[in-house]
This record gives C-alpha cells, structure tokens and sequence, in this order.
C-alpha cells in the first residue's frame, strides 16, 4: 500500500484500527503499512496518546481516549482564545504595526511565566474569526485579508528572458557613468483606500525623480503609465529601465515595442539590488505615508513633492541637486 503523499491527521476510525491491530501484537511497521502511514506516525501516536494508569486494567491505548487527547493538543494551541491579558497585549503590539516575529521575539526575551505565543500562533489568531473581525491583518507587512499557504505562492518570474536579468546590465550602467538609466518600483498604500499606487523613477546617475499615479496594479496601466511619462524624454535619456519581479511589471515588452526603453529585472526576493529607488523611496514616505489616501489627492500634489526632491542638493552629487545634474546632461544631448 503506497504512504500518503500529504501529511492528514489520524481520524477516530484510524485510531479503532491502531486499536484493534496492535491487540493483535502486530508490529508498528506492520500497523503502519495497513493504514498507508509512515511508522514514525504510528509510534508517535501510540507513544502519546497511550493513557496512563495505576490500575493495569485501565492502561493502554483506547481509540476513544487517544482522540480526545488529540483533541486536547490542538485546543491548547488556540493560546490566545484561552488567555484574555495575553490576546490583548498582542493586540495592541499588532496594532502598533509590531510583527508576529517582532512579539514573539520580544515576550520570549521578558521570560513571563506563562505569557507568551510563538509567532505563528500569533498568525493563527490574526486569521482567526475573531481576528478577521477585528482586522489585524492590517497591521501586517503586506496585510494580505487571506494568509497563503506556506509553498502556495506562485512563480513570479517566468515571463522574464535570460536578456532581462540584473547580471546582463552593462557595466556603464551599473557604475553610473552613463546617463538615461533609470529604477522603477511601486509605492502601495492601505488596501481600504483602494488600489491607487504611484510609481517611482528615478535616473541612477542624476537620481532625478519622476512619480505617477495609477487607479490600479494591472501591469498594461502601470507600464503605459510609465511610457507617457518616459516620452516627454529624449530618447537617449531613456534607455533602460530595472524593475523588480512584482506581477505588475510583466508588460515590460511594451516599454521597449513603443518607447525604445530596455527593461532589467533584479533576482528573485533582492529589490536591494535596485538600491538608488528603494532609498528614494524611503525619502519619499516622508510625503507620501502608506496611510494615505492617494486617489484623493490632485495630481499637483505629487509634482510638487517632485519638485521638492529633484531640487534638494543630495551629498552622493557633490551637493548638486539632481534638477542640475539631469538638466545638465540634457543639456549636452541637445547640443
């Protein structure tokens, strides 16, 4: 009989089988291959759930008391539905935007007798009921209203060529001494005010700043939003553009079809590797917080935020602002 090839918990009729089998003094391998489980299941099974009893004639293995202390396991790991003073505290860590990992961690380093919940408990009780209707995946990183399964998540990256990786970038970009290069990645704000996003651009040997507003995350909108705002451009100040692996970037080819702009990816969970936007980025939440409702702001608000950053002098230029910097190679192509 072929072993299950995923893990399900053993049942009470599964457990009337161990039962009746090893009153039959077979063996665990023997157990094992009737029910189609792995031996180190049956022993694990049988070595806790056995009960335990001063009077022989009450101890052993019994399927009804052996699924009750199944039961039991699995209830005491609902910590939080038990604990009141602990679920609150967690609570309120959460809601002060701390991580699963960030409470755990910190409740594990106090040694409180008693008070503490390993993180993913924790993350069981954000996606509980209760903690659905209380909306603590808010708080969460990515505040995803569903959690993924752990290997559920899907390829991200097959519609990228072997030409389009980080690693095939001349090396004029990757030094900065070529001017028209630019990074590009995606702002997100809270889901309950909608999908509004901006894009930020930003041209690595300037570090000029160029933001868009888009209504959605649909890669067609984001990339044709990116080449209106890249063709009021000379051309040879647009010729390649990195992104990261985000779905939203999967239209790249259209960039290159309609505006002659070559598209770079960075590997797989390194957007680090596109360091020049990913730390303008963080210049720009000063202005641009992820609590804020971006689809009611007008457009002259994020040009003048714009304006802001292409005209404060920046150290990595000489304390030249990029205005200067980008206005000057422009400059240099027109003449």
């Amino acid at each position: 009989m072929h072993l299950q090839s995923r893990y399900r918990h053993l049942t009470l009729d599964d457990r009337r089988k161990i039962y009746v089998l090893t009153g039959q003094n077979k063996s665990i391998s023997e157990i094992a291959a009737y029910l189609g489980r792995n031996q180190s299941t049956i022993y694990r099974e049988i070595n806790r759930n056995t009960h335990s009893h001063e009077d022989p004639v009450y101890r052993g293995y019994f399927p009804v008391t052996a699924n009750d202390f199944a039961r039991g396991r699995r209830w005491r790991g609902r910590k939080l539905s038990r604990s009141k003073p602990l679920k609150a505290y967690v609570a309120d860590r959460l809601r002060e935007y701390w991580s699963p990992e960030q409470i755990a961690g910190y409740l594990q380093r106090q040694a409180a007798s008693g008070f503490y919940a390993c993180h993913e408990t924790i993350y069981q009780y954000v996606y509980s009921s209760e903690g659905k209707e209380n909306g603590l995946y808010r708080y969460l990183y990515r505040s995803r209203p569903r959690r993924r399964p752990k290997f559920g998540r899907k390829q991200r990256n097959p519609y990228i060529s072997e030409e389009n990786t980080i690693h095939d970038r001349p090396k004029a970009i990757n030094d900065r001494t070529s001017f028209g290069h630019w990074e590009c990645d995606l702002m997100i704000f809270m889901r309950e005010h909608g999908n509004a996003n901006v894009t930020s651009m930003i041209e690595r040997k300037s570090r000029y700043t160029v933001l868009a507003r888009n209504d959605d995350r649909s890669s067609s909108a984001v990339l044709s939003r990116i080449g209106k705002c890249m063709e009021k451009l000379p051309q040879a100040s647009r010729r390649t553009m990195t992104f990261d692996r985000g779905f939203e970037f999967r239209s790249y080819p259209l960039l290159q079809r309609q505006y002659g702009i070559h598209s770079y990816f960075c590997d797989p969970q390194k957007p680090w590797q596109k360091g020049a936007v990913e730390n303008n980025n963080g210049r720009l939440r000063r202005f641009l917080p992820a609590n804020m409702n971006i689809a009611t702001l007008p457009e002259a608000y994020l040009y003048e935020i714009g304006l802001r950053m292409n005209n404060t002098p920046r150290k990595c230029l000489q304390y030249r602002t990029p205005h200067e910097v980008f206005t000057e190679h422009l400059q240099r192509l027109s003449g």
